[in-house]
């Protein structure tokens, strides 16, 4: 690992070092309160002083201890748009981690994206093999860069960072190697078709965080709390964790949230997700319950339908498969409904009430089936 250059030019944008004359942005766009809700490391409240000590002092020590700081700025008039850097090198491993922000002013135009793509090959080309990018969870934004910049999800580091006044906070870990393939990473769940999947009578879109009022009243309801594993009411502080995380969890390709709505009137009636269990050979796992306000009107196989004919179609699943306990006749009528076939029974597979196990009903659908 030696030396970066300078500064690097690339398309969109130009990274050089911090100068006196950006103080005033620098101050501005870290004392952004979005800026200082994910980068809990910087002062808060972050003053001018603060920007000057960056631009005299913190800057050229990050780079003289092996590490890298650099103003990301625009070509045309060299204004300051962010800043982008490598920490923590360790040249053993050829690894160091990239972390950038951008100025409220400048966001919205691919500037993280632009500029942590020309860091990164800057760094491989300089000796650099292994870059982590590490995220706050609930920072989808960063997590689309990551995905757009070629950096792949490798995990969650538990409680890896103090969050601001207090506790601490996991950290989503992408990484990139300097032989992974050029170009934005493949999405193992791409978004949905313009946010949201409908056929006029029901529509479903990702939860969110506005959701939890409703997802909370959907999962401490008796009959769904039966069929949860394990069959326990979710406490408000797990729900709203789902929601917060949703997004993340989507992004990294582990499971599909959704809310379930009434078309027409736009109210939450249920939830289903897509759990993508065995990428390798192509299948996921779908789940649903419903309020009663959506029972008896067939909105949960519309629902079944719309998500699995998207699985199929745009993610490229190959098998969908759900579990019901025996007891549950709605659910599996549904399923039929929808082109599963009962393929068995699974004795004890589930944990039931007071330390007992439950048999589940296993139903699975090919791409094949799906009526169309």
């Amino acid at each position: 690992m030696t030396a970066l250059p300078d500064t690097v030019e690339a398309e969109r944008v130009r990274l050089r070092p911090f100068r006196a004359d950006d103080v005033a942005d620098t101050a501005a766009a870290c004392a952004d309160p979005l800026t200082q809700r994910f980068i809990s490391g910087l002062p808060g409240p972050y003053t001018e002083a603060d920007a000057r000590w960056w631009v005299a002092e913190g800057a050229p020590a990050t780079r003289a201890t092996g590490g890298a700081a650099y103003a990301v700025a625009d070509p045309a008039t060299d204004r300051l748009l962010g800043g982008i850097g490598l920490s923590n090198p360790v040249a053993l491993r050829g690894q160091a981690e990239i972390g950038y922000w951008v100025a409220p002013w400048a966001r919205g135009h691919g500037v993280a994206t632009a500029a942590t793509r020309a860091l990164a090959a800057a760094a491989f080309a300089h000796g650099t093999t292994r870059l982590e990018l590490l995220t706050h969870p609930e920072n989808t934004a960063s997590q689309r860069v990551a995905l757009a910049a070629g950096f792949r999800h490798e995990g969650v580091r538990r409680a890896a960072h103090p969050t601001r006044g207090g506790g601490r906070h996991d950290l989503v870990c992408w990484v990139r190697l300097a032989d992974d393939p050029p170009g934005p990473v493949a999405r193992t769940l791409p978004d949905l078709p313009d946010g949201r999947l409908t056929d006029g009578v029901v529509a479903l879109r990702p939860v969110g965080g506005d959701d939890v009022a409703g997802m909370y009243r959907l999962h401490r309801r008796p009959e769904v709390v039966a069929n949860r594993v394990p069959p326990e009411p979710p406490s408000l502080a797990e729900i709203e964790r789902r929601c917060r995380l949703a997004e993340s969890r989507w992004l990294a390709g582990v499971s599909a949230d959704l809310v379930i709505l009434d078309a027409a009137t736009g109210e939450l009636v249920g939830g289903c997700a897509l759990y993508y269990d065995e990428p390798m050979t192509g299948q996921a796992m779908i789940g649903y319950s419903m309020l009663p306000a959506g029972r008896g009107r067939g909105l949960a196989t519309r629902a079944a339908r719309l998500v699995a004919g998207w699985a199929f179609d745009e993610v490229g699943i190959s098998r969908i498969w759900a579990g019901t306990r025996p007891e549950n006749v709605a659910s599996q009528r549904v399923l039929e409904k929808v082109g599963f076939s009962r393929e068995g029974l699974m004795r004890g597979r589930l944990p039931g009430p007071d330390g007992t196990r439950v048999d589940s009903v296993v139903y699975a659908l090919l791409a094949a089936e799906l009526p169309r």
